[in-house]
This record gives structure tokens, C-alpha cells and sequence, in this order.
């Protein structure tokens, strides 16, 4: 019986005007999004390999030691995601490259390399495009969403208004049968045109030669429209529980509108804005009083100090060597505190948007696509482990010559034996699919609970409905 009342309901839907609405918009944004794809992505990796080359080559001509221990890999450049058109993720707010920072104590003395992450984040309090991507997270996040509460505005409500509903439930016909039978209509007329909108869309761009869809991908594919899927039933859901409470379809079409408008346009942006200014990060003018604060103290500290070293150079080479590295481990812990607090206010604005279906939907996409700022933080945790590793590196190379004196970031205090540049550890930006995994079990629960609740709401309400 739930296959027959399932039958009658995709009959209905194939032969209304809706559906050949919705299918040729489904296909038409889809093919847009792949052609798009087609013309952006090559040019983007054929900048990041541009860069990361010459980046390497730079890296690679020096030999010698103090100038790489002093000097480092000067920026990062971040990998380019095959997946971008599932999920732009507002990268137009992150920047594609970590610059380093070499910091002056005094006119003769500097600190060495660390990572400079002040220009992260230019503007905290938008987080969204100011353009609309037509990308996956758009076409299913708000597309796919409104499809389905057309298709499900009326269901119950359109059956009450026409009487067919009192038949349908004389026959002897339990309540909960018919509304299984509905969700799954709807739910077959809809994902019919929605996969064969993607299986095109992954058709146009996997037979381009210019983009590389490896088995990660294809991975991370499968797992996207598992969720697109999730979603498509929460909103099925909403709709039937709508449409059970109300008696006229006008009625919950006007409600269902307003709705979408509240929890998928309204409120990520807005609550996101809401919630960034509970959290107050360190602005760029108190950073930089900071900054020259403590850079003033440690050069009057030095330069104290450097008094009593007059006549006696190895003492001088040494305290060069301890406020070298003083000054390079405090200017990059006041640096590294600066980043926190901007991803944490992040991180609030996020978790404030999870009321909303379309927030998680756009933060499963950004995570499994490898795209906005998961995508970002794994970014800065790759480089902050290279650094680490090239740090080791250079450390190693000076402490494997017995001449030196093993006093890092004074050249007189340095290994002076040439370096074999093909030793020099090469920085790669990759991601981890159980990491991102990991990021993503708070939304994927939530999005489980919400259809839960919204398929219990719809069933009690259709129980209690009186026809």
C-alpha cells in the first residue's frame, strides 16, 4: 500500500508543472556550475603550480646555512581544491597565501623567520560572498530546499481541501502508510532530476583534461550527495509537517515561504554577524602597539646588556644568539595569539549559525569539499608543521659540523659548510578526509537530529489531523 499511495503521488508530480520547472532549473544551474568549474579551476592551479615552483627554485639556489636559517621559505601558497565547485566557501575572505615576518630588535641585529598571519581574515563580520557562486551549496542549500516544499506544500493539506483525503483513510488505510507513501513520492520525483542534474554536472567536468578528479575526490563525492540527500528529506519533511497542520495549501505555501526565507536567507548571515561582535579580537592597531612594545624592550634590553661584552666576541656572538631567538619566539607567540582569537570568533559565528539547515549544509560542503575555512585551518596547521620540520632541518645540518658553535641565527655562530639544496624539506598542502571527518560529526549529528524531529512533528501532526 505504501508503494501505491507512493506511485500515485510521483504520477501526480511527473505530470505537474513544477516538475518540468524544477528539473530544467536543476540542470540548468548544474551545467552553468560545471562550465564555470571548467574556465576557473585550471587557471587557479596553474597559478598555484607557477608560484610553488618558483617559491621552490628560490629555496633550492641557496646553500648557504645562515641565509636559510634566517631568510626561510619567505611564503605559502594554498592548494587549490578540485572540489571548489561543490563549495566556494567564501575564499574571496582567505587568503591563498602565508607570507613570513623577520622582525628588527636593532639597526644591526634581527630575529629569524616566522609565520605572519595578520591579513587573515579582512573583514570577521561577513563571512558570506557578496556575490551569489552558483556552486553546489547554493543549488542544493537553497534551490534543492525550495523544490521540496513546493512539492510538499500541498500534500496533505491540497488531499483535505479536495475530500480525497477522507477516502483514502475510509479504505481502511492507516495514517502512517500515507504519509510514508507521500515522503517517498516526493522524495523519488525530486532525486530523479537532482542526480541526473549531478551525474551531468560530474559528466561535463570529469572529461576535461584540465581537471584531475582523483579517488579522495570521488570519495568525498559520494559522501556530499549522501548529505545533499539528508537534506532534500528534512526539508520533504518540514513540508508534510506543515501541511498536516494547516487546512488550506495557500495557507501552508505562505508559511512554508516564510519559513524558508527565516531559517535558509535570514539567519546564517545574520546570526553569524550577530554573534561576531560577542567575541572581540585584537585589532590591527592594538597588535602593532603590541608589536613595537615588545620589540623596544628587547632591543633596550640587548643593547643593555651588550655593553658588557665589549673585548670579548664570543660572549657578544652568544647574546646575539639569545636574542635572535627571543625575539623570534615572542614576536611569533604575540602573532600566533592574534590568530586565535580571529578563529575563535570564527568558530562562535559558526556554531551560532547551526540553527540553521542551510549553515550546516554549507559547513558539510566546505568540510568534505576541502574548500573555505576548514579547508583553510588545515592550511595553517601544514605550514605550521613545515615549519617546524624546516626548523629541525636547519638545526640539524648546523649541529652535524663540529666547527660550528651551534649558535643559530648568528652567521659566526653557524655551520659554514654549503648545504645540499635537494636535502632542503618541500612544503605540500594536503588534507586529511578523517580530520575533516572529524570537523564534520557536530553538523552531520545535527542535521540527523533536525530530520528526526521534523519526520516525528510531521507524523504526530498527521495523526492528530482531523479530515
Amino acid at each position: 500500500m505504501i508503494w501505491h499511495i507512493a506511485k500515485r503521488e510521483i504520477y501526480d508530480n511527473l505530470n505537474s508543472l513544477r516538475f518540468a520547472l524544477a528539473t530544467v532549473l536543476l540542470f540548468g544551474l548544474m551545467l552553468t556550475n560545471a562550465v564555470v568549474h571548467l574556465r576557473e579551476h585550471p587557471a587557479r592551479m596553474q597559478k598555484y603550480h607557477d608560484a610553488s615552483t618558483e617559491l621552490l627554485n628560490r629555496l633550492r639556489s641557496r646553500t648557504d646555512l645562515y641565509d636559510l636559517a634566517q631568510l626561510g621559505p619567505e611564503k605559502f601558497h594554498k592548494k587549490p581544491s578540485p572540489l571548489h565547485f561543490c563549495a566556494d566557501g567564501g575564499e574571496v575572505f582567505l587568503p591563498d597565501t602565508i607570507y613570513i615576518l623577520i622582525s628588527r630588535i636593532t639597526n644591526d641585529l634581527n630575529t629569524l623567520w616566522y609565520l605572519s598571519y595578520r591579513y587573515q581574515m579582512p573583514n570577521l563580520k561577513n563571512i558570506r560572498p557578496n556575490t551569489i557562486k552558483v556552486d553546489w551549496g547554493f543549488v542544493i542549500g537553497y534551490v534543492l530546499s525550495l523544490i521540496a516544499l513546493l512539492f510538499t506544500f500541498d500534500s496533505i493539506s491540497g488531499e483535505r481541501e479536495q475530500g480525497t483525503l477522507r477516502l483514502t483513510l475510509a479504505n481502511s488505510v492507516s495514517r502512517h502508510t500515507v504519509l510514508i507513501g507521500k515522503f517517498l513520492g516526493a522524495l523519488v520525483s525530486i532525486s530523479v532530476p537532482f542526480t541526473l542534474a549531478v551525474l551531468m554536472n560530474l559528466l561535463v567536468i570529469s572529461t576535461s583534461s584540465d581537471v584531475q578528479v582523483g579517488t579522495d575526490a570521488w570519495s568525498r563525492l559520494g559522501i556530499i550527495f549522501f548529505i545533499s540527500l539528508l537534506y532534500l528529506c528534512l526539508f520533504l519533511a518540514l513540508g508534510l509537517l506543515v501541511s498536516s497542520r494547516v487546512h488550506q495549501s495557500g495557507a501552508s505555501l505562505v508559511i512554508l515561504l516564510l519559513m524558508w526565507v527565516s531559517f535558509v536567507v535570514f539567519m546564517p548571515s545574520t546570526l553569524a554577524s550577530t554573534a561576531s561582535g560577542f567575541s572581540s579580537p585584537m585589532t590591527s592597531e592594538e597588535y602593532w602597539e603590541r608589536y613595537e612594545q615588545l620589540y623596544a624592550e628587547l632591543g633596550d634590553e640587548y643593547n643593555a646588556r651588550l655593553q658588557d661584552t665589549r673585548g670579548v666576541p664570543t660572549k657578544r656572538i652568544e647574546l646575539r644568539g639569545e636574542y635572535v631567538s627571543k625575539g623570534t619566539e615572542r614576536g611569533e607567540r604575540l602573532i600566533h595569539e592574534h590568530l586565535a582569537q580571529q578563529h575563535a570568533q570564527i568558530q562562535l559565528a559558526r556554531s551560532v549559525t547551526r540553527i540553521s539547515p542551510a549553515a550546516l549544509i554549507q559547513h558539510l560542503f566546505e568540510s568534505f569539499a576541502g574548500t573555505g575555512f576548514e579547508q583553510h585551518q588545515q592550511f595553517v596547521e601544514n605550514v605550521q608543521v613545515y615549519a617546524r620540520e624546516f626548523r629541525e632541518f636547519v638545526t640539524d645540518m648546523d649541529r652535524a659540523d663540529p666547527d660550528s658553535r651551534h649558535i643559530i641565527g648568528v652567521r659566526e655562530g653557524m655551520s659554514q659548510k654549503p648545504i645540499n639544496s635537494e636535502a632542503i624539506p618541500t612544503f605540500e598542502d594536503t588534507l586529511s578526509l578523517s580530520r575533516d571527518f572529524n570537523a564534520a560529526a557536530v553538523d552531520l549529528l545535527l542535521l540527523i537530529l533536525f530530520l528526526a524531529v521534523l519526520l516525528s512533528g510531521a507524523y504526530l501532526a498527521f495523526v492528530r489531523v482531523e479530515v
